[in-house]
Formats: structure tokens, C-alpha cells, sequence
């Protein structure tokens, strides 16, 4: 194994591992997926995800988002705090910060270089698994006062999944990654809701009533309270602009309390209200955060790639809603911010997703139709992606190779509908950073 020395030298080392995002999820055998070698490499540093509390989330959609609201309050209220999510957009160390700031190439190599002389005796090791524990590490060695820990996939198995947070949650579950999590909500629910542990609270978004019976089970069997958004936490959009929405909450025994988030749409306001009940219950478990440092924090929460809106002419929205549900929520915001405008789409998405699913949510918002295959090995390609498609009455362009995008933008500069581009995080990170250079 080669001796790490650079940035480029850690990030080959972590990828020599087997890399089950680059593999098709049909071809992954859920028997790959255990806790023992997670468990395993981290006795060998003394358990540092044992050194800092933790806020952990699990879920279909939005754990991104309320993992960006959390961190924020919590920076807010004076903590130093980790986050560790995935994806990134365009750089790798966007998956591990402490108080905004993304990890330091040459930390990242020093945490790389401790784990490279542990890992022998340790067979089967997986990418996420070291970059997980490389995380853990990071956080440790900083001495973050809190981590907001963001799953991978699924929950029960999931390298993550080594922690006794101090608050699990759940965002809305619905149907992604069927082949390992299962073909029925309540069994996805029952991977998601595998994060709950013996009498830790937990915080849940809104969910489909089989999905949420599958929780409020779980919980109920690990002795473990249980806090509904949309129950015990009502929330409600009050106005919005294209910086960001006010929104209401009202915490049962309590007054309403007026916030606003830079984040547009109706499920951030649900993702919102997620965070807001989380930070209640972590008030309550002894880290303690008040309603300034929330309303100081959501309104400054920054989450790139999530409905980013660049203004134009052309006008560019940037969103990596990759399942049916989440590509509803955009056509709904679209409609929502931008009524009565024309609207381009730019779309790619892995061939393992619900493609179908997602044309029938977005195509009654949108005219043109711009096809891509995105940068990624489970990316479908423009001729499948039409095929999906099916008949309609859009204008469809298949974009041959991602590059070909630099031409379709220059295009668009100065042009007056909205540049919809969705369908993956890969794809929306590659135009992004196309767009920056424009």
C-alpha cells in the first residue's frame, strides 16, 4: 500500500476500498453490510465517536437539510460542532466540518495516515467505512463540543451506527435504495428506524402512516420517547422571496415562535421544524441552546445544492432531488417561487432510481428538456434517460458528454427562463462547478 504524503494520496487510499456508492445497488449483497469491522477499527483508537456527543440522523429525504439547521444553531449557541453528511458537491472535504469550515487537506491527511496503520488484520473494509471513522477521528482530535452525525443509507447497518447519540431522528422515510432496504415502506422504515437505541429520544419528521407504525413500534420496544413533527410540533409557511422563507412553529404547552430560513419550499419549512424539535429535545438532554442562537441560526443555515438559486438572466436553480418524493417537492416549490415562468430542465440521474417516477413530477413544470449523463458509474445514459421519458410534448435535447454542458450554458447566458437542473447530486455539483467558471 502506497505511503500517504498528499490530499490526492489519502482520497486514493480511502477509494482502494471497496466503494458500494459506485456500485449498482442491485449487485451489492446485503450481507456486506455489518457493524463488526466499524466496531473493530474504532477499539483500535480507544472509541473516539465515544469522545463528543452526537445528534444522529437517519432518513429518505432532508437529512441533509436538518443536519444544516442543527449545526447552525448549535454554532450559533457558542459549540464548536461537527458534521459529517454525504454526498459532497464538488470537493470531498465538504463531508466533514467543524463549525462551517471544511476539513483541512493536510488534517485530512494526517487522519488518513493514522488509519492506513490500522487497517491491516481488518478484511473487508469498505471506503465509507474509513471515511466514517477518518470523520470520527477528526472530531475527536478537534474536540468538538457536539457532532451532527448524518447517515449513509439506511440506519441499522449503516458505519454510523456505533453511536449512542444523545437524540436519533428520522426525516421523511420514502421508497430509495428498495434493492437493500427493502420493497415496502415498513421495512425501509425498520432499517431507517435502526438508529434508535434504549431509551434515547426520538425526534421524527411527518411520515406515511405504515412507516411511521413501524417507529413509534421500534421506539416503543427500546423504551425510547417519541417526538411527531406535525404533532407534537406544528408548523406553518407564513411569506417568502427568493432569499429565503418565515415560517411558524408551535411546540405543544408552548407560544408560537416566529423563524426564517434561507432554505425555499414547504419541506424545508418541515425539515425546519425537524431541527427545531431536535434542538428541544437535546436542550432537554443537557446541551443546552436557546431560541436566539435557533432564529440566528436558521437564518444564516447555507445548504449548496438544495434549490440553490443563482440569479441570472438566466435564472439557475440547482437541486439534487433524486427519488420520486423529493423530485414532487421540487416541482411543487418551482411552481411555488417561480409561477407562471418558463422553465428549462436540465436532467441526469443514476439508472438505479425511480427515472420514471421522477419525469411524471417534473415534466408539468418544465418546457425544454436538456438529457445528461451525469459523472458517475450508475449514471443512466441520455438515450435510456429519453426512453424513460416516454412520449410527451416537451422539446428534448440528449446531451452526448457532460462537457457538452459548457456549450448548452453558453447558451443560456442571458436567456430568460429557469435552468431547473436536478436529478442527482453528481450532477449538480459537475454544473455548478461549470456555472462558477461562467
Amino acid at each position: 500500500m502506497n505511503e500517504i504524503k498528499t490530499y490526492p494520496d489519502a482520497l486514493d487510499f480511502l477509494f482502494t476500498f471497496q466503494d458500494f456508492s459506485l456500485t449498482h445497488m442491485e449487485q451489492i449483497a446485503p450481507e456486506r453490510f455489518e457493524l463488526e469491522r466499524m466496531f473493530a477499527l474504532m477499539a483500535r483508537f480507544g472509541d473516539p465517536q465515544q469522545d463528543f456527543p452526537t445528534i444522529h440522523i437517519a432518513g429518505t429525504k432532508g437529512k441533509g437539510s436538518v443536519a444544516a439547521h442543527t449545526a447552525s444553531a448549535l454554532q450559533a449557541a457558542g459549540y464548536k460542532t461537527g458534521l459529517y453528511t454525504s454526498p459532497h458537491l464538488e470537493d470531498f472535504r465538504e463531508r466533514i466540518q467543524v463549525s462551517g469550515a471544511w476539513i483541512s487537506e493536510s488534517d485530512f491527511v494526517a487522519e488518513a495516515q493514522r488509519l492506513q496503520n490500522q487497517v491491516d488484520g481488518l478484511p473487508g473494509l469498505t471506503s465509507y467505512e474509513l471515511q466514517t471513522a477518518l470523520a470520527f477521528l477528526y472530531f475527536s482530535s478537534q474536540q468538538v463540543d457536539c457532532a451532527v452525525i448524518e447517515v449513509g443509507m439506511g440506519g441499522r447497518l449503516d458505519s454510523t451506527n456505533i453511536l449512542t447519540p444523545l437524540v436519533s431522528v428520522i426525516t421523511n422515510i420514502s421508497y430509495d435504495h428498495t434493492a437493500i432496504l427493502g420493497n415496502t415502506l415498513a421495512e425501509i422504515a425498520g432499517e431507517k428506524g435502526g438508529i434508535i437505541k434504549p431509551g434515547v429520544s426520538v425526534v421524527s419528521a411527518p411520515q406515511q402512516p405504515e412507516a411511521l407504525a413501524k417507529l413509534r413500534q421500534i421506539a416503543q420496544a427500546q423504551d425510547s420517547p417519541f417526538m411527531l413533527i406535525g404533532d407534537d410540533i406544528l408548523f406553518e409557511p407564513l411569506s417568502h422571496t427568493l432569499e429565503g422563507q418565515d415560517f411558524r412553529l408551535t411546540e405543544e404547552g408552548s407560544g408560537p415562535v416566529a423563524l426564517s430560513t434561507r432554505l425555499l419550499g414547504r419541506h424545508q419549512v418541515e425539515n425546519a421544524a425537524t431541527a427545531y424539535g431536535v434542538l428541544q429535545v437535546a436542550n432537554r438532554a443537557g446541551l443546552p441552546v436557546d431560541e436566539e442562537a435557533i432564529r440566528t441560526g436558521f437564518a444564516s443555515v447555507r445548504w449548496p445544492g438544495r434549490f440553490e438559486i443563482f440569479s441570472g438572466p438566466p435564472t439557475v436553480v440547482m437541486d439534487g432531488a433524486h427519488n420520486r418524493y423529493s423530485a414532487k417537492m421540487l416541482a411543487e416549490t418551482v411552481w411555488d417561487v417561480f409561477p407562471g415562468r418558463r422553465v428549462v430542465l436540465v436532467f441526469g440521474a443514476s439508472e438505479d432510481k425511480d427515472i420514471a417516477g421522477m419525469f411524471a413530477e417534473l415534466l408539468p413544470v418544465v418546457s425544454d428538456v436538456y438529457l445528461v449523463q451525469a459523472n458517475h458509474p450508475r449514471a443512466a445514459t441520455p438515450e435510456k434517460l429519453a426512453e424513460l421519458m416516454g412520449e410527451s410534448n416537451h422539446l428534448v435535447t440528449q446531451v452526448p458528454d457532460i462537457e457538452d454542458l459548457r456549450g448548452l450554458l453558453d447558451q443560456m447566458v442571458g436567456a430568460e427562463p429557469v435552468i431547473l437542473v436536478t436529478g442527482s447530486l453528481y450532477l449538480v455539483g459537475t454544473f455548478r462547478a461549470m456555472w462558477a467558471q461562467k
